[in-house]
């Protein structure tokens, strides 16, 4: 009932962030208005306000849906086993890629949840490298067999494929997460602990004494 309860309420940080995704594209799409602008344009200040908000905008529903899913189950996993620095975690992700982003990136708006989304994958593998920790670990694997493939789209050869695809903010989130991991190392889960020497233990209380009383019958 605990590991239910723990995971129900691991997923409603995350799911209350992919409403709030929709909620946006809905009024895009039902007003005909175009939030863009509220993007990512870097090294300006009217585009600096995109660090915060660039995230909760996409350029249709099919963008929108793939980040949905992507956000949700890493933001899931985030939560379910990094609980006690998940908030943490996820500001610092979120603003560390997006301020990246505005440095780093082409002029151009930069829109979309994705670098936050691979702040996270980043994150989460590394975390489960460092920390030395078995479920972390298995929880890293996870991450590379689901997500691997994003990796080529962290560079420019992205944008020859699809001139959409912000690549800096693809790189922004890698970094961003790689480093979070570094930071957040000595917080939260720790390494599994070491299996206790019983056989070392059994043998000092068995070991004879380096000395005996001498018998009576002894001369």
């Amino acid at each position: 009932m605990f590991i239910k309860k723990r995971a129900f309420f691991s997923l409603v940080p995350p799911a209350l962030l992919v409403i709030l995704f929709w909620i946006v594209q809905v009024l895009q799409w039902g007003m005909e208005w175009d939030f863009s602008e509220g993007g990512i344009f870097p090294r300006s200040l009217q585009g600096a306000w995109g660090i915060i908000t660039s995230a909760f905008i996409h350029g249709g529903f099919k963008h929108l849906f793939a980040n949905s899913s992507a956000f949700l189950l890493l933001g899931w996993l985030l939560y379910y086993f990094y609980k006690e620095i998940a908030n943490g975690v996820l500001l610092f992700l979120w603003l560390g890629s997006g301020l990246l982003t505005w440095i780093i990136g082409r002029p151009a708006w930069h829109i979309g949840a994705s670098g936050v989304i691979y702040a996270l994958a980043f994150f989460l593998f590394f975390s489960g490298v460092f920390r030395k920790n078995s479920r972390l670990a298995a929880i890293a694997l996870i991450v590379v067999f689901l997500y691997g493939s994003m990796l080529w789209n962290m560079f420019p050869i992205a944008e020859i494929v699809d001139p959409k695809v912000s690549w800096e903010g693809h790189l922004s989130g890698a970094i961003t997460g790689l480093v979070a991991a570094v930071l957040f190392r000595k917080k939260g889960p720790q390494p599994d602990p070491l299996p206790a020497d019983d056989e070392e233990e059994d043998s000092e209380t068995d070991e004879e004494p380096y000395w005996k009383k001498p018998s009576d019958d002894n001369p």
